[in-house]
């Protein structure tokens, strides 16, 4: 049974349609390999065969006054990292120019807030004024929670996307977080597309959530139309209410980015956080599985593969960068 529903999925995402919520949750206990190789056609015939490598910048780092459990950076926990307010526009523009040179498309201004004061702001604004005009690569932001006018600016800025992942299903997120709803999130997501910016949302699995939780969130995730899907996998990070989850089984993430392919057929699946960690070696195997993006030289409180590595890596299975 598992063969033919592997094909048949294939077959209708091949024509144009869709996969159901029922089909999606028989794809997760189909065999790893089978489930593979369907998730990589369908990534190379709607993506071609190139990897959207992408190089984050911790812009400002620690004291969220959000609780969510699985961050380092939030003001209820203490994690020992390092805090800091936001970087100065030389020091980004220097990390923007290393990220270029090492062959990434992409550069992304990531910050711990809420929602930033208005004075950081414009701080920032004008740090992506002078990546754009300097430094000449894409510039992505995640600075939390976004009104229209807003989004608006950093689209008035050249900004390309704009990160805020949903992070968890709907029906697991009281679970994760007390502070603000899985609503809030949807909201952000909403307006960032309504400004003409793409969407990067994604989320985090590996926090106890069920296998149909996992589907669940890649449903609500495709039906905000996203351009971008980064799948992070949970570190527990000491001193967070989740420090003492496990590793995850590498196969059982690599069903997981094969399933929302399935979903999510036209979109940039980007294997980030803690792929290291939970996939080493078989980072290889989910970028013939689904995923056709990655995140690389670290993450914002974690170390990464480098750049270098990584690119070698994708050339390695004869796939090319942007």
């Amino acid at each position: 049974m598992a063969n033919s529903v592997v094909k048949e999925c294939v077959e209708t995402i091949m024509s144009g349609g869709q996969v159901s919520f029922e089909q999606a949750e028989n794809l997760m206990d189909s065999d790893v390999l089978q489930l593979a190789e369907g998730a990589n056609s369908i990534t190379r015939k709607f993506n071609g065969d190139r990897i959207d490598v992408e190089v984050l910048i911790n812009a400002k780092s620690g004291r969220c006054p959000e609780d969510c459990s699985f961050c380092a950076q939030s003001s209820f926990y203490d994690t020992g990292i390092t805090k800091y307010p936001l970087l100065p526009t030389p020091t980004v523009l220097e990390q923007a120019e290393k990220a270029k040179m090492s062959g990434a498309a992409s550069f992304c201004i990531v910050c711990a807030y809420k929602s930033p004061p208005e004075q950081d702001f414009i701080q920032i604004c004008e740090t992506i004024r002078q990546v754009k005009e300097r430094v000449g690569i894409d510039v992505n932001a995640s600075l939390g929670f976004m009104t229209p006018k807003r989004a608006r600016t950093l689209k008035t800025l050249g900004v390309k996307r704009y990160n805020h992942n949903l992070e968890t299903a709907e029906s697991y997120f009281s679970q994760i977080c007390k502070t603000h709803d899985f609503a809030d999130r949807v909201q952000t997501a909403r307006i960032v597309k309504e400004a003409g910016l793409e969407l990067c949302s994604g989320g985090i699995i590996g926090m106890g959530e069920s296998k149909r939780q996992r589907i669940e969130l890649a449903f609500s995730l495709a039906s905000l139309e996203p351009e971008e899907v980064p799948i992070n996998i949970l570190i527990g990070r000491k001193g967070t209410p989740l420090e003492s989850m496990g590793t995850i089984d590498p196969l059982d993430a690599i069903r997981t980015i094969a399933v929302w392919r399935f979903i999510m057929p036209k979109t940039i699946l980007k294997i980030a956080g803690g792929r290291e960690v939970h996939l080493k070696e078989k980072d290889r195997m989910a970028l013939k599985a689904g995923a056709n993006g990655i995140i690389t030289g670290g993450y914002l409180t974690t170390g990464g593969n480098s750049s270098s590595r990584d690119i070698a890596m994708i050339q390695e299975i004869g796939l090319k960068t942007q």
